[in-house]
């Protein structure tokens, strides 16, 4: 999927750029997350990523009410009929309509940001310029960028096209991806990667299905490609009780592991669940699928992640951790 702005030049349709990471790959990075994804995993913190549009988001606390403002309904061509306010003029939420997505006049007008849009077309010209304010905090700790998502290789043409862009310009590359797509777009990418990040949530495909929306078969093909081609890995898995947190589950994902890419693997990280992006979930009008989900204590995952990191380590040999804070070395 290749977007092009009005004058015709390809694009990357982004949501968010975060600068100074420093939990997506080595050193401090710049972060770009593109929109659109295949899955739709229930703990999802970025919802705004999953549809391969623009969307409208609507922050109903941020209005500055339609009597005293209503500029979003002055530029709506269709007379502010996608917005919706209660008695009082406050905002409630914004319906968005086939026809907003060729114009979102409302999120410009806007001037509390309480109409925003989650969805930018951006060049590469401009997001190299992006990436190269920091260059010094990347020669200086070893990082670069990181392409992240949704699903960064459904735009994989451009994400080929950046990252190369970034190595000629000798910028650190990763990409995070559930490699959930085909192989040839997975192989047109990571070369210009030197870093691989992914998931394996679930060894059972029919589980994997039931929990995403789609099986874990092309993933792991994937996975195995990407070992192939010598790309260094980093392996997560997000720990979820009543999902995928069972030892045989991480047995199996170990086994896997252990018999095709273990000397591509440079971490293989457990993550907790944590309640994230309900806001997001909020600001689009959908609601937060783990919302009655409890989850355990902190005392009692943090030691299940440390004893399932300890397990992975004994019985597979692999470089475990619980979450993501450990250093990376490349």
């Amino acid at each position: 999927m290749l977007y092009h702005n009005a004058a015709g030049e390809p694009c990357a349709l982004v949501t968010n750029i975060q600068k100074y990471t420093i939990h997506d790959g080595p050193g401090i990075r710049t972060e770009i997350f593109f929109k659109g994804c295949n899955m739709h995993c229930p703990w999802c913190s970025n919802p705004e990523t999953i549809d391969p549009r623009n969307q409208i988001a609507f922050y109903p606390a941020k209005c500055l009410t339609k009597d005293k403002c209503g500029y979003c309904v002055k530029v709506c061509p269709k007379g502010g009929a996608p917005i919706e306010f209660d008695g009082e003029g406050n905002l409630v939420a914004v319906h968005m309509q086939e026809d907003c997505l060729e114009c979102m006049k409302c999120t410009d007008a806007c001037p509390a940001r309480a109409i925003k849009a989650w969805g930018e077309l951006m060049t590469l010209e401009r997001l190299m310029k992006l990436i190269a304010e920091d260059r010094s905090f990347y020669q200086k700790t070893g990082g670069g960028v990181t392409l992240n998502g949704g699903e960064v290789l459904l735009q994989w043409e451009f994400a080929a096209m950046l990252l190369r862009a970034c190595k000629e310009a000798s910028i650190g590359t990763c990409i995070e991806t559930a490699l959930n797509v085909p192989t040839e777009h997975m192989e047109a990418v990571i070369p210009y990667a030197d870093l691989v990040i992914t998931d394996i949530k679930c060894m059972d495909s029919a589980r994997h299905k039931e929990i995403t929306g789609r099986g874990n078969e092309q993933i792991l093909k994937n996975i195995i490609r990407a070992g192939e081609l010598g790309k260094k890995l980093v392996i997560r898995t997000p720990i979820v009780p009543d999902y995928n947190a069972d030892e045989d589950n991480i047995r199996a994902i170990g086994r896997f592991l252990a018999e095709n890419v273990r000397g591509n693997i440079v971490q293989y990280q457990l993550l907790p669940y944590r309640k994230m992006g309900t806001e997001k979930y909020a600001s689009i009008g959908k609601p937060y699928p783990l919302e009655d989900y409890q989850a355990p204590e902190r005392s009692q995952w943090e030691a299940n992640l440390l004893h399932l990191a300890e397990l992975l380590r004994e019985e597979f040999g692999l470089p475990a951790v619980a979450g993501s804070s450990a250093k990376i070395e490349l």
